[in-house]
């Protein structure tokens, strides 16, 4: 049975009459909610409640005294040197990247906010820009990764949004077994994550109908956002794979002494390492480059740290307007090998 939960109050409710996926207004405090299946909700709770206890465990490890130490007034044994800070781990270490608000506080956000200030930039922060426990940065993977195929169905959504239309109809007939089940696959579970109000799919005729959301969150996903969303959680994984303690942030609007204003897409702060910025695009970039030219040398950083991610690229194109620019090109395909050599 449908069942949705309030953000505003916490009431929890069935519904049975409501369709999976549509908004309707809390029956305690009259907020807009979200209708989930019940299934689907389960899951979800359940997955965030391990992924919570993996949290609170890595937020318990560094009180656990190091070895050597028999209490907190002891000294370490003097046969055994202290850990170095290279060997320790990293607080983030353990914890789901795609399912955490440990990012969205002003304190995981603090490096950034310093080293801008060192540079008399004023940087205004969006914290829940990196708040990940919602499913944008999932489907950002699910259309990321296999872009080539879904590329047609974003454009056509982005399309639909711009005219205004409700509605998109996509004919997979003429495609292979394999690619028209992947694109319906990728539509169902969108769908079932609410980034389209209905979906329905009539297999004789191979055709998937697809009802868009009228959310600006949701809208702002397909124009764009999901590349943002694609880049900052390929950075941030490679990360703490490489046990980095880091800084993150998306949306990041930059004010320079003389007033000019800017955002930032994607930034992220290692220790003791200068930041990665990337600008994600996913649509027309080429009259900006010399905007992100002079963005780059204000900001003070190298070319391999400022990095443009354009979907559309092949990676020969890339590769040519790379070496024309004092400027990092990547797609898809070559951003997690670049941002690689630079952690």
């Amino acid at each position: 049975m449908p069942i949705y939960r309030c953000n505003q109050c916490g009431f929890v409710s069935e519904e049975a009459t409501a369709p999976i996926g549509t908004q309707m207004p809390c029956a305690r405090c009259g907020t807009t909610t979200t209708v989930f299946g019940t299934v689907f909700y389960v899951e979800k709770l359940v997955e965030r409640y391990f992924s919570a206890m993996r949290e609170i465990k890595a937020l318990q490890q560094p009180d656990t005294p190091p070895e050597g130490m028999t209490d907190s007034n002891a000294t370490p044994q003097a046969t055994q040197a202290p850990e170095s800070p290279a060997a320790q781990a990293s607080p983030l270490q353990d914890v789901n990247l795609h399912n955490t608000s440990l990012l969205a506080t002003a304190e995981q956000h603090a490096p950034l906010q310093a080293w801008f200030a060192a540079r008399n930039i004023d940087a205004q922060f969006d914290f829940a820009q990196v708040d990940t426990s919602g499913f944008f940065d999932d489907a950002a993977r699910m259309v990321g990764t296999g872009y080539t195929l879904f590329s047609e169905l974003m454009d056509r959504v982005c399309f639909a949004y711009r005219k205004s239309h409700s509605w998109v109809n996509l004919e997979l007939a003429s495609l292979s077994q394999k690619d028209a089940q992947a694109i319906n696959t990728l539509c169902r579970q969108l769908y079932s994550h609410t980034f389209f109000a209905r979906y329905h799919y009539q297999k004789p005729e191979k055709i998937v109908r697809l009802t868009l959301q009228t959310a600006p969150a949701v809208r702002q996903f397909f124009d764009g956002g999901w590349l943002e969303w694609y880049a900052f959680i390929t950075l941030i994984e490679l990360a703490q794979q490489r046990n980095k303690d880091f800084s993150c942030a998306r949306g990041v609007k930059v004010v320079f002494p003389n007033e000019d204003l800017h955002e930032l897409d994607v930034v992220c702060l290692p220790t003791g390492q200068p930041p990665i910025c990337i600008e994600c695009k996913s649509g027309e970039f080429r009259r900006d480059i010399d905007k992100y030219l002079r963005l780059r040398k204000r900001l003070g950083l190298d070319r391999h740290h400022f990095v443009i991610c354009a979907a559309d690229l092949t990676q020969e194109q890339a590769a040519g307007l790379t070496a024309m620019y004092e400027l990092t090109f990547v797609n898809l395909e070559t951003l997690a090998p670049h941002l690689a050599t630079l952690l």
